[in-house]
């Protein structure tokens, strides 16, 4: 039985998302702030992890960052507010393999669960080879990025999402392609990859605010865009 650690101060919310997950077949422990989840964490280590960011006293991304340094592969779904895409991004930063907005249906919340754990307990199979566009290598098989020769920090989703489009160049892919193929989502919200591309334009592109690689194509999606040897 798998073992979620909530961590909710909404004790309406908190119930509702426990009971859903119990009832969902998981073993489900609910505390109500971050000190409690990092003490929790330290006596008995969740399979995943469900984490409001807006916490008395330790926050969501303090918490985030506590428990990622006890086990770094942690699978981790964040909590956020409606509109505050500035958290959504620090979460993303911070790790977390997914993120579902306030107010969210509880059918939502579990099916990013069991995405995520899905995803962690079937890790990608080993794949070796580098990908090469312009100043941009990507090397397959130790999941690292260069660019201009310096090496790129990427998370392992927008890792995931670079390797996908440049695997697929000149191709157009609306958002619900990409959660499908790239997420392995069937449904979910799909603001999650306009996200993603912000931040993986911010990595590699020269001028994020206009694209020459990840461009998007209006009323349609993204597409990659390959340039000249030699990078731009």
């Amino acid at each position: 039985m798998v073992r979620i650690l909530l961590v909710e101060d909404d004790a309406t919310v908190r119930d509702a998302v426990a009971g859903y997950l119990t009832r969902s077949g998981h073993l489900v422990e609910a505390v109500a702030d971050g000190q409690s989840a990092v003490e929790s964490f330290t006596r008995s280590p969740a399979d995943l992890v469900v984490l409001d960011l807006m916490l008395p006293g330790i926050g969501g991304f303090e918490v985030c960052r506590r428990l990622r340094s006890m086990r770094r592969d942690l699978p981790l779904v964040m909590l956020t507010a409606r509109g505050q895409e500035h958290e959504r991004v620090q979460g993303l930063q911070h790790g977390a393999d997914d993120y579902v907005t306030k107010p969210f249906s509880l059918r939502e919340l579990e099916l990013r669960v069991r995405s995520v754990l899905r995803r962690a307990a079937s890790p990608p199979a080993e794949v070796t080879g580098v990908l090469r566009d312009g100043d941009l290598v990507v090397d397959l098989g130790a999941r690292s990025v260069e660019r201009c020769g310096a090496p790129v920090a990427l998370t392992a989703r927008e890792l995931d999402l670079l390797v996908w489009l440049v695997q697929h160049p000149g191709v157009v892919w609306s958002r619900e392609q990409l959660i499908r193929e790239v997420w392995g989502w069937d449904v979910g919200d799909s603001s999650t990859v306009t996200v993603h591309v912000r931040r993986l334009r911010e990595k590699v592109e020269v001028d994020p605010g206009a694209p020459v690689r990840l461009v998007t194509v209006f009323g349609r999606g993204y597409r990659w865009d390959r340039t000249e040897p030699g990078g731009q």
